[in-house]
């Protein structure tokens, strides 16, 4: 009779779509760069540290965000603020 080996798997925790959007809508309305410790505090909600990584990750994946060495800033322009400037812009 052989051992059997359980390997067991480790589930890694997916953020919800409403910890995602919560974490978008204060890095909108920050004033310019924010760190990490000053998002922690100005969410509505505690998130654990490794999922609000997680967010910030796909965050910066996708163009939303920039993260660098003194912290992480909104660069996302919605269409409607972009259409904006277009019609305010000059035309050559």
């Amino acid at each position: 009779m052989q051992a059997q080996t359980i390997i067991k798997e480790t589930v890694k925790h997916s953020p919800t779509l409403n910890t995602v959007l919560m974490v978008e809508q204060v890095l909108k309305d920050a004033e310019g760069i924010m760190t990490i410790a000053d998002l922690k505090r100005k969410l509505p909600k505690q998130v654990m540290h490794n999922t609000l990584l997680q967010i910030l990750d796909y965050l910066q994946m996708s163009g939303k965000i920039v993260i660098g060495t003194k912290g992480v800033l909104w660069v996302f322009t919605e269409r409607k603020d972009l259409d904006a400037l277009i019609k305010k812009g000059i035309e050559k």
